[in-house]
């Protein structure tokens, strides 16, 4: 079984800040599985390290007021071609990110508090059929 993954997750340096959000658990769970990594917001075009983004009405932008929808968008579009082309039904994302994040997403304030909805990743994967987990609840489906 192939699963996407959100490299940050699996020790890649391609959060904002130029750091991971590394999960050995994780690692070590999917040792029995075909992982597919990817970095959305690298993979639309933004640098390592960036200035952080929170979905703001609909938008995407930094905390200096950037707007970076399209990168988002695009990086977006280029993890779905990779899920159709490898046939893809399982996502381990990274919660709370505007690309990655699922149910929950940081509200737009900068300010850490966080809200219902979907980064642009996720959302386009989900209108596409696919599972989407991240690094807290993944264990929840493979039950």
């Amino acid at each position: 079984m192939k699963i996407l993954v959100s490299s940050c997750l699996l020790g890649d340096n391609t959060k904002y800040n130029g750091m991971s959000n590394k999960n050995d658990e994780l690692i070590k769970f999917l040792k029995n599985y075909e992982v597919i990594k990817v970095c959305p917001e690298v993979m639309g075009g933004l640098s390592i390290p960036r200035d952080p983004s929170e979905i703001v009405d609909g938008r995407i932008l930094t905390n200096k007021g950037i707007d970076v929808t399209s990168y988002f968008q695009s990086g977006a579009k280029k993890v779905l071609d990779i899920v159709q082309k490898e046939n893809i039904k399982v996502a381990i994302f990274k919660k709370h990110s505007p690309s990655c994040g699922y149910k929950i997403i940081y509200d737009g304030s900068f300010s850490n508090k966080k809200i219902k909805g979907n980064g642009i990743t996720a959302a386009l994967l989900e209108q596409h059929g696919i599972i989407i987990l991240n690094e807290d609840n993944y264990r929840d489906y493979f039950k």
